[in-house]
């Protein structure tokens, strides 16, 4: 080793000594590039040698790129994601074999040169020489170690991969400086351990580690003579010796790796003919990348923790910082997804749910009080063949997180918010209100959060049968799903103060715009998920405060340094009594209301039923004091199906409904995520009953008791309107009984239909 001065460093003179040799060496290895050692002395005349110990630290610990594992709650693995499948170990645990074999084939002096190998160097000049071109190459162990390191810092861009091996006199000239650094620094032992953990082995195997798992299924450590020549004879040509395709050719080059070790001596003759007369036994492990290996369904869940670390500013400022991180790998990231929830959830979107029907079901579930999302379902399959009918469209979600485009509307799902609007602002829950099954409600009776008003003209509101006219309180009313009463009530609520409630309480576009202030909000026009309705929901089991939905409980790198995470953040919503009455009010729908097909029967529990214009979208959001879970089916792709006449899970349906369909799911994906846990209540609370009297005009009314109630459809005019607010004086003209000949809720003068409008 050169002499240092007492700083540490070599002398100027030294400097350039070891620069100028540096140039020569690498002039006379370019010759086979066709370049004149001459360039390379031009090169260190014209350069400078300020800087010249320096070395970049990637060089000392390059940051390789490794396998991330995803971990569930309990520790149980989800699934490996990796740009580079790597697995980084100490020298310790790489066979000697291993080791031997390596360095027999690339560089046999390895011990006893520096950085550059002079004989190594004349010998493929003169080789070169004779053949008239490049017949032999003469780059080090050292030497080859840093131009990988270039090539893992190059990633996956073509350009930077380019430049990182292109053959010019600068790029050897820099190689061949820093190998000289890199050997003064680190030693042997560490470079040859880091060369073993960063050389390409074929087969998307990087590191010998990897490459042992994907060839052999075993460890680097316990790898056999003959198998650690195999491997070492793959670095030169990973496709030309690749034992999987040509188990002849790569036959042959093993047998040159154990030829040269007993010719170097790091073998005897007779291990080497052993050793060459067994069989190449392979056990292949098949490389299993990404979220679509993941277990139970839980690809989407997957996906979404792979987009948070992607989008969240907690793993970096900038996209770019973002997207290292996670290429670079080598995390272990435990998640919130709880394994016997997701087989519940899994279970449920797919058991009346076939891959293949026109509709599609989404089931999330979310724990009240931390915000943790417990697992994600779907009934097509995480993955790209459509043939398959695979998707990687996540239908949890929103548009940001891999969703829909807009998300789905969400319909009578959304009432309970309204209800809340309306406890919050010191109504009863016995406020009563009458209609026919019709009204048509002035636009300008409701104010947006600027104080301007909704709209011009009259807002036709209308129910799912004709014979639904009559009086509702408000327990009544979410009971059968009335949509007049909730416009109504709205209306005496304040539109503002609804789209104020839907904010705190976690309500969420699928788009990520604004919240619009449209009358129409309170019957589900807005679009939203089925992961941010869960969480509304939650909000009520968790007595009126929301917390935002997480999917990281925590991330460890390799180097076992723990890495900051998003945490949910609660607030206080609602009041904690405003959140009991509505507990106890939704406890009627699935008790005697629209969802009694997905009442549970063992516990507490509460929900309530959707369906949008023309059946496009059913849902069934519901939970008990410790677990929220929302249901949607619907349409996923292309121009939306109404579930009229369709069969779908191989059972034919009239008329898809939120409690027929929607409903049966909740119960089993509720059933199964809940089995042997604890039962706790709803807290207690009395809620004042006000009038409440349906008229019973025909049979239809008790044929239709216990069906859901869709938000809108069409029909004919009808329905006494003479005392919409009982002992309130209202202007006449307020309220109107008909919908001036429109039909299907269709919207007049401007103004809202009374159902889910919009896009589809």
């Amino acid at each position: 080793m050169a002499n240092k001065r007492s700083g540490g460093g070599l002398t100027g003179t030294q400097q350039a000594a070891k620069f100028l040799g540096v140039s020569v060496l690498s002039g006379a290895v370019l010759a086979g590039l066709a370049l004149p050692a001459a360039g390379a002395l031009g090169l260190a005349a014209k350069g400078t040698v300020e800087g010249f110990d320096e070395i970049p630290s990637n060089l000392k610990t390059p940051p390789l790129s490794q396998r991330t594992t995803i971990l569930d709650a309990n520790g149980g693995q989800i699934a490996t994601v990796y740009s580079r499948d790597r697995t980084v170990v100490p020298l310790k645990d790489i066979s000697p074999n291993m080791q031997k074999a390596i360095v027999a084939i690339e560089d046999a002096r390895f011990y006893d040169h520096g950085a550059v190998d002079l004989k190594g160097v004349l010998r493929a000049l003169n080789r070169n020489a004779q053949e008239g071109g490049v017949a032999q190459g003469a780059s080090t162990l050292t030497q080859q170690y840093v131009k990988n390191v270039f090539v893992e810092e190059a990633g996956d861009d073509p350009d930077k991969v380019a430049e990182a091996t292109q053959q010019t006199l600068g790029r050897k000239v820099r190689e061949l400086k820093y190998a000289i650094q890199v050997e003064e620094e680190l030693g042997k032992k560490k470079i040859l351990e880091n060369y073993l953990n960063i050389t390409f082995f074929g087969q998307q195997a990087y590191g010998v580690e990897a490459a042992s798992k994907r060839y052999f299924s075993k460890s680097a450590k316990d790898l056999k003579l003959e198998e650690a020549a195999l491997l070492a004879g793959i670095v030169q040509s990973p496709s030309r010796y690749d034992p999987v395709n040509d188990k002849e050719e790569a036959t042959k080059r093993r047998n040159t790796v154990l030829q040269r070790m007993a010719d170097v001596g790091s073998v005897s003759r007779d291990e080497a003919d052993r050793a060459m007369a067994a069989p190449i036994t392979l056990k292949v492990s098949k490389p299993k990348n990404g979220c679509i290996t993941a277990v139970d369904g839980a690809g989407f869940f997957c996906d979404y923790v792979r987009k948070t670390v992607l989008s969240d500013r907690t793993f970096g400022k900038t996209k770019e910082e973002r997207q290292k991180l996670w290429n670079l790998g080598g995390l272990t990231i435990r998640t919130t997804l709880d394994p016997r929830a997701q087989e519940a959830a899994n279970e449920a979107a797919t058991s009346k749910v076939n891959k293949d029907d026109k509709v599609a079901a989404s089931v999330v579930q979310v724990e009240p009080g931390s915000g943790k999302i417990l697992s994600m379902g779907q009934s097509r399959p995480y993955g790209l063949d459509q043939k398959r009918h695979e998707t990687v469209l996540n239908l949890a979600v929103d548009n940001k997180m891999g969703g829909t485009t807009y998300g789905f509307q969400v319909g009578s799902t959304f009432k309970p918010i309204t209800a809340a609007a309306a406890l919050e602002k010191g109504l009863s829950p016995a406020q009563s209100f009458s209609s026919g099954w019709k009204v048509a409600l002035p636009m300008n009776s409701y104010t947006t959060c600027s104080g301007s008003p909704a709209g011009s003209g009259e807002w036709p509101v209308q129910n799912e049968l004709k014979t639904e006219t009559g009086s509702w309180d408000m327990t009544s009313a979410l009971g059968k799903s009335i949509n007049t009463y909730f416009a109504m009530l709205e209306q005496m609520t304040g539109l503002c103060e609804t789209v104020e409630m839907a904010k705190q309480v976690g309500y969420k576009t699928g788009d990520g715009k604004k919240i619009g202030e449209d009358p129409s909000i309170t019957l589900g026009a807005e679009e939203s998920t089925p992961l941010a309705m869960a969480a509304v929901y939650a909000t009520f089991a968790n007595r009126g405060t929301y917390c935002t939905p997480i999917a990281i409980a925590s991330i460890t790198t390799a180097g076992g340094e723990s890495l900051k995470v998003p945490r949910s953040k609660c607030s206080q919503a609602m009041s904690e009594r405003t959140a009991d009455t509505i507990n106890q009010m939704l406890k009627g729908v699935v008790e005697d209301g629209t969802g009694t097909q997905a009442g549970l029967s063992d516990r507490d529990n509460a929900g309530k039923t959707g369906t949008t214009n023309d059946r496009k979208d059913a849902w069934f959001v519901g939970y008990t004091p410790n677990l929220s879970t929302a249901v949607w089916v619907g349409d996923d792709v292309g121009e939306k199906t109404p579930m009229y006449d369709i069969r779908i899970g191989g059972q034919y349906y009239d008329k898809v409904c939120g409690g027929c369909l929607p409903g049966p799911i909740w119960k089993i994906a509720m059933t199964g995520a809940l089995d042997a846990s604890e039962t706790p209540s709803f807290n207690p609370v009395s809620v004042p009953r006000g009038e409440s009297k349906e008229e019973d005009r025909d049979e239809d009314k008790k044929r239709d008791k216990h069906r859901d109630r869709p938000d809108t459809r069409g029909g004919d005019t009808g329905g006494d309107n003479s005392q919409p607010f009982p002992g309130i004086s209202i202007p006449p003209g307020f309220i109107g009984g008909t919908d001036g000949g429109r039909s299907n809720g269709g919207a007049g003068n401007g103004g809202p239909s009374a159902g889910p409008g919009g896009r589809n």
